[in-house]
């Protein structure tokens, strides 16, 4: 355990990660949020897939005023979580949050994490989530640790200590779709690892990513029956009918 010295409090550090590919329509959003934050004791590294747009120019534009706080690589990756690896390895702050290319973080969002964090070595931390579509809010919400095996935790409010990756591995590229779940899973069959709620709006999530997709549906039901937390006939059953709606959708985007 990472404990507070008898001198002072422990000084918090986080490593902000941005991942994003041809995101000249919504990364500014993003880079302004981490620029607003109500406390500075961050680094912010932004791992770009090789964008094609005007994604690094835009990215350009916050060199001076982020200073050395910002670290950017721009090449090709192997997906999202390829990309969320990448970040994870150059990061030296004590917490790692990720923010995605299209999704924002609340102003005070380091502070209300700072706020409970107890300088545990393995320690998860996550807050509440607002979804937005075309700019309009629909939802907020907390999903519980404890029901994991049920429903992923909000993925977007998490700040997780770069020693749990360190020590018990980062994402899965077995999964497109999914792989922060299975990561979850693994945490949460750690008893070495706390998971810390927080009743506070943490991040702002875009509903129109890929994770919505039927392909990312049934990536999370195969992960599910992995674990066991659905037998074979429901597992074939989900398959056989998210099959049937993906062939649909795509007879549809042919004609």
């Amino acid at each position: 355990m990472f404990m507070k010295g008898a001198i002072g409090m422990l000084q918090q550090k986080f490593s902000i990660i941005t991942v994003c590919y041809n995101s000249e329509k919504t990364i500014e959003r993003t880079i302004k949020s981490v620029l607003n934050q109500t406390i500075d004791d961050y680094e912010y590294i932004i791992v770009d897939g090789g964008s094609t747009d005007n994604t690094i120019s835009l990215i350009d534009n916050y060199r001076m005023i982020f200073g050395k706080k910002l670290r950017v690589i721009s090449e090709p990756d192997d997906g999202i979580y390829d990309a969320m690896n990448k970040g994870i390895r150059m990061s030296s702050g004590e917490l790692v949050g990720i923010v995605n290319s299209d999704d924002y973080l609340e102003p005070d969002a380091l502070k209300k994490i700072s706020n409970v964090y107890d300088g545990y070595d393995y320690e998860i931390i996550y807050g509440m989530l607002r979804t937005i579509s075309n700019g309009k809010e629909i939802q907020v919400y907390i999903k519980n640790h404890e029901n994991i095996d049920a429903d992923m935790i909000a993925h977007p409010s998490c700040f997780v200590t770069k020693k749990i990756y360190d020590s018990f591995g980062l994402y899965n590229l077995k999964y497109k779709y999914s792989a922060d779940y299975e990561f979850m899973l693994r945490m949460i069959r750690n008893d070495k690892v706390k998971f810390v709620k927080l009743y506070e709006i943490i991040s702002n999530f875009n509903l129109d990513g890929s994770s919505a997709s039927v392909e990312a549906y049934m990536e999370t039901m195969k992960l599910r029956h992995e674990y066991g937390f659905i037998d074979d006939k429901l597992y074939n059953r989900i398959m056989i009918k998210s099959k049937i709606k993906l062939f649909l959708q795509k007879q549809i985007m042919k004609e």
